[in-house]
């Protein structure tokens, strides 16, 4: 294989074409050398040299055959910025010292026999061995440096990918703490909320057994089933939270839909009259979830802080669109006592609406009563 054969791979990050400027650049000040150096010589001569700078625009693609061209250049009329520059070339290009070696030698021999050689050339004298030194030194030059250059951007590569791994490394430690702690928080959730609703289970199924009153009775079976349905879903939703980090694959339990609102409306004990107009047309899995947990959400609110008030849930398609109403009248007296609240389910319920493009909004209205608006798009899932 020749010294031109294709250049070796460059390591990710590092800079192979050159800008056209400095591309050009040599070019230029190679023309200009030759034009100087070469202004009264014959045509033949001013040939070689403006050859020798023009070839420098493939200096890179091919840097040991134009560092050839310019020999003759520089031995009929001694220029040097388009052999120093090739020499440089070569050096950075094809650092192998079985190429920069000969080439770098072959330029120091070409500058010292120079064109004409006279007796002087071979005189064992002071100013031979100063113009040697001064020949060797004029190709060592570029040859150390290219090879410095060449140098410095394998380091500025491979800097880079060292940062890239430590970055990487630092990601996956921070995924695998995440991890770890979402299987704490996990474990302890399923701890502390499962025997809570467990015993809220178990006193609802001993009053259901021992009330005679029939309406104790269907409370507490009501009561009872919510309760064996939450706790179904913790265990669900725990399993996810223990394992997505694992597999980020891993599948979701069947997840509440449009066609679920009608029950969760009837179980949610409110005087809630419902016009549910989603239209005919399919709508993404996440815009009918997240159409569900809007009305879920809203239902909970209203039984905490409204639950004497009358509700209107309306869902119907506008478009592309699906718009969820949630809105309750002025309650006829405060509840004594709320239930707490964690403050963060309508900025889910926001952050999920925003996620699919669409938006929510939710306040007071003017009749004292309060509304939950959400308006969904078809057109990301």
């Amino acid at each position: 294989m020749s010294a031109d054969g294709p250049p070796p791979a460059r390591p990710a990050g590092a800079w192979y074409t050159a800008p056209w400027l400095m591309l050009l650049l040599p070019t230029c000040y190679s023309l200009v050398d030759a034009a100087l150096v070469a202004r009264d010589a014959p045509w033949w001569q001013v040939l070689l040299s403006t050859l020798a700078a023009v070839v420098l625009l493939w200096r890179r693609r091919f840097p040991v055959t134009v560092l050839l061209l310019t020999m003759p250049g520089s031995y009929i009329d001694d220029i040097w910025l388009a052999p120093i520059t090739a020499v440089y070339t070569v050096a950075a290009e094809r650092p192998s010292p079985r190429v920069v070696v000969p080439c770098a030698s072959l330029f120091a021999l070409v500058e010292f026999f120079h064109w004409p050689l006279s007796d002087q050339t071979f005189a064992l004298n002071r100013d031979t061995a100063l113009y040697a030194i001064q020949s060797v030194m004029l190709a060592a030059g570029p040859a150390a440096t290219g090879l410095l250059s060449r140098t410095r951007r394998e380091l500025a590569a491979r800097l880079d990918e060292l940062t890239r791994g430590q970055e990487r490394e630092s990601r996956l430690l921070a995924e695998r703490v995440l991890i770890s702690e979402r299987g704490r928080l996990a474990r302890e959730m399923h701890d502390v909320v499962s025997h809570q609703v467990s015993l809220i289970s178990i006193q609802a199924g001993a009053l259901q057994v021992s009330t005679a009153d029939p309406a104790a009775a269907a409370t507490a079976r009501t009561i009872r089933e919510l309760s064996v349905r939450t706790l179904e879903e913790l265990r669900q939703m725990v399993g996810v939270l223990r394992t997505s980090g694992l597999r980020p694959d891993a599948p979701l339990a069947p997840q509440p839909r449009l066609a679920d609102l009608p029950r969760l409306i009837r179980e949610s004990g409110l005087a809630a009259e419902s016009e549910l107009a989603p239209g005919d047309r399919p709508w993404p899995e996440a815009v009918e979830r997240a159409a569900y947990r809007t009305v879920q959400e809203a239902l909970t609110n209203i039984t905490k802080y409204a639950p004497e008030a009358a509700v209107h849930v309306k869902v119907s398609a506008r478009g592309r669109r699906l718009r969820v109403e949630v809105r309750n009248e002025a309650p006829p007296v405060r509840p004594a006592e709320t239930l707490p609240g964690g403050g963060h389910g309508l900025v889910g319920l926001r952050e999920r609406a925003q996620l699919l493009g669409g938006t929510l909004t939710a306040g007071p209205t003017p009749e004292g009563g309060f509304e939950v608006r959400a308006d969904l798009p078809a057109g990301r899932s």
